[in-house]
């Protein structure tokens, strides 16, 4: 049996995401964004660089952020 022309051309459908994928979804989308806007105010280099840095942070277990001073 030969399929019909239009059931050849019709994409498969998308597996269902999870919601962790729907979540990791949403964070690069976030990430995506930043570095966006990063490239725009400051250039390719200094996205990257920032990137980097943040992912070594990361890989290290070093905060990204200092911690807030009381007082």
């Amino acid at each position: 049996m030969i399929a019909s022309e239009d059931q050849r051309q019709m994409p498969s459908p998308q597996p269902v995401m999870s919601e962790e994928d729907r979540s990791k979804d949403a964070f690069f989308i976030q990430l995506a964004e930043i570095a966006e806007a990063m490239i725009a105010a400051h250039g390719k280099d200094f996205a990257t660089g920032a990137l980097v840095l943040s992912a070594k942070f990361v890989a290290e277990g070093k905060p990204l952020i200092k911690p807030a001073s009381g007082g």
